[in-house]
């Protein structure tokens, strides 16, 4: 069965539910909105999130720090001022980031851990939701392991005379001497609400378990904010929001540190120079009509600047690259609540266009020649699309959730010195079906399916250039979509005192898109690879989150993840690509309600040594495989009024030299911090 029938299989199943009124009087207490483009609580919801809340983001050097340690993520870092989920052994283009609801995800995305995701603001985020599966009917391409969706913080006056509400933070730390200072106010009534906010953070030389600093891996950003939400009445609502992110000058640290097997470093210099992301959108919103439906339209461009300043070791040659993305989204939908449930559609349509320039230089005499590109420049993406999820809910114990999506992308590449012009256009549907079964006021039983895909993108199409692991990429422009289908089976449990999930899931990744060696060597060395749909993968897995209360002033919570991945590449059966180990975290803390909290936790990784032929020849994974490790670390949180907040804490007390899973440099050692919080 293609994945266009069985995505209408699901639509039809969905359809057929019987139209059973079943009134559902619970209030929302935790609202997500990833799980169905529309608020809904927690526990109305078949499909795995993790939420990550606005007190957690805080604390956090930079924002996708936060993505460790939750239920169904791993996190990569290629080097300190970056950060990669990794949910259900997928990465980077194959994990969809959202920001309020629109793509961040552009033509230059890497199937490998991007970057991009750091270059957001922690003072625009309220919080964070990771959809773990495949909604393939609400999100379509990339939305292949799940979605990280950043929802930005709008602030809400309620009284009709002007106020004024400040924030400043400001935190040091000892394993990176990170020195970070944030500030925003908000300013407005009931009516009309204005925030503006700025953060600075600079680091230097990270010191790794033992007392070694790791260099050049010192970096530093900056970012700011300019928010306006308009609420004239209850029926209406505007919001306009801008900020911007920019890292000067950033090391990839793998590649000036030598590698596994390496005695010399691949590069005498690599740096991101600049990293930089600026983002504006509007919505508008409107309650109950026309045709007594709530409709939302958003509207946002997004430019994305990954230049680089690189050298091969000891190369008399420096190449600058200058490589851009501008990205423009539109998506207007519409959606109603009714007693036997809710329903959403929409349309939506997203351009980017490619800038792509690249000159040597020689460092000798500082005289300049263009050479090839990165990407094809005046390249180009339209991707467009329809789609309908809806909810039926049966009775007080069932209710069935799903929809179809049908989507259209349009790929123009321009000529390359190795390639000529091409258009490249896909289309594809994909569906997905939940089932929510509530068993007790506090037993939940759910299961998810979905079918969904990934086009191939610029970067698949035609990157030229050097990549990771001595590599050389040259452009392919016959590659077709990837085919994902993906389930997932959980119980969750649900109380005052407790609360805990687990689920169970499987993956299957047809036609994957995967560099293979051509047989060619470039003449510094490099091996010449090229992208091509041959490779097949099954990943499985469970996850499993609680939170548990020990008593009137204690807590306990844990994570614990596993995942194992297997593939088929060019016929060759192996283990997946780099596919995360057993991993997680056990936490306690104690708050009995005076100035004065504790928190302590273990965290801890199993080996992996399951390796593929590809994880075997990345400089940055041991090839006998990334050792075991477990370390723990504790804070005090000291607030003697509402408006106060200090906080000390030490992590890998013991200072262990331990590295993550694919990471392309250790961990911090021993950290000790301190942050102190103002608010009014």
């Amino acid at each position: 069965m293609t994945a266009s029938s069985r995505a209408y299989a699901l639509v039809f199943t969905i359809l057929g539910l019987p139209l059973t009124a079943y009134t559902n009087d619970e209030q929302i207490d935790e609202v997500l909105v990833t799980a169905t483009r529309r608020a809904v609580s927690a526990s109305e919801i078949s499909a795995a999130v993790s939420l990550i809340d606005s007190e957690r983001l805080r604390s956090q050097k930079l924002m996708t720090d936060a993505l460790a340690d939750n239920a169904g993520v791993f996190l990569q870092q290629t080097t300190p001022g970056q950060g990669a989920a990794i949910i259900r052994g997928q990465k980077g283009s194959s994990i969809l980031h959202l920001v309020d609801g629109m793509r961040l995800n552009n033509a230059i995305f890497r199937s490998a851990p991007t970057q991009y995701l750091a270059l957001v603001p922690i003072t625009a985020i309220d919080r964070i939701e990771v959809l773990r599966g495949t909604p393939a009917s609400l999100y379509g391409s990339d939305a292949v392991g799940g979605v990280v969706q950043l929802v930005t913080r709008i602030p809400h006056f309620d009284q009709s005379e002007t106020r004024v509400h400040g924030d400043v933070y400001a935190g040091f730390d000892t394993a990176e001497l990170g020195k970070a200072l944030r500030g925003t106010l908000d300013f407005g009534n009931s009516d009309v609400v204005t925030s503006v906010s700025g953060e600075y953070l600079k680091t230097g030389d990270r010191r790794t378990g033992g007392g070694q600093r790791v260099g050049p891996s010192a970096y530093e950003s900056s970012a700011g904010r300019l928010l306006m939400s308009v609420t004239p009445d209850e029926r209406h609502a505007w919001l306009f929001d801008m900020h911007v992110l920019k890292q000067p000058s950033t090391p990839r640290v793998d590649e000036l540190v030598p590698g596994f097997g390496q005695t010399e470093p691949s590069s005498s210099e690599y740096y991101f120079a600049p990293n930089r992301r600026i983002y504006a959108h509007m919505r508008y919103e409107l309650a109950t009509a026309p045709l007594n439906l709530d409709w939302r339209i958003d509207a946002s461009w997004q430019r994305i600047d990954d230049d680089r300043i690189t050298r091969n070791f000891q190369s008399a040659t420096r190449r600058i690259e200058r490589n851009r993305s501008d990205l423009s989204g539109f998506m207007v939908s519409a959606s109603r609540n009714a007693p036997s449930g809710s329903w959403i559609a929409g349309a939506e349509y997203y351009h980017d266009r490619v800038s792509s320039h690249r000159e040597e230089q020689d460092i000798a005499t500082g005289l300049t020649q263009v050479v090839a590109a990165r990407f094809p420049d005046g390249s180009s993406i339209g991707q467009g699309a329809l789609f309908l999820n809806a909810e039926r809910q049966l009775s007080s114990k069932h209710s069935f959730s799903g929809g179809i999506r049908v989507s259209s992308v349009d790929v123009n590449l321009s000529q390359t010195p190795v390639s000529s012009t091409a258009k490249i256009n896909t289309s594809d549907n994909s569906g997905d079906l939940g089932w929510r079964f509530n068993a007790s006021e506090s037993w939940q039983i759910v299961a998810n399916i979905g079918v969904g895909y990934r086009a191939p993108n610029v970067f698949d199409l035609g990157t030229l250039g050097n990549r990771p692991g001595n590599r050389f990429n040259i452009p392919n422009t016959s590659l077709e979509s990837e085919q994902v289908t993906q389930a997932d089976l959980g119980v969750r449990y649900r109380s005052n005192e407790l609360q805990w999930e687990l689920m169970l899931y499987g993956l299957r990744y047809d036609d994957r898109i995967t560099s293979v060696l051509t047989g060619g060597v470039t003449p510094d060395g490099r091996d010449i690879v090229q992208s091509v749909n041959v490779a097949d993968s099954g990943v499985r897995g469970a996850e499993f989150g609680l939170d548990a209360a020990l008593g009137e002033f204690l807590r306990v919570s844990a994570v614990l993840n596993y995942a194992w991945g297997e593939q088929t590449v060019a016929l060759q059966t192996e283990p997946g690509d780099r596919i995360p180990p057993l991993s997680g975290r056990l936490g306690l803390a104690y708050a009995n309600g005076g100035p004065i909290s504790v928190e302590a936790w273990a965290r801890f990784a199993n080996s992996q040594d399951r390796l593929s032929a590809r994880d075997v020849s990345d400089l940055r994974i041991d090839p006998n495989g990334t050792p075991a490790w477990g370390i723990v670390g504790a804070s005090a949180t000291w607030q003697p009024n509402p408006a106060w907040t200090i906080r000390l804490g030490v992590d890998n007390v013991l200072d262990k030299r331990y590295r993550s899973h694919g990471s392309g440099i250790d961990a911090p050692g021993r950290n000790l911090s301190a942050s102190v919080r103002r608010v009014w």
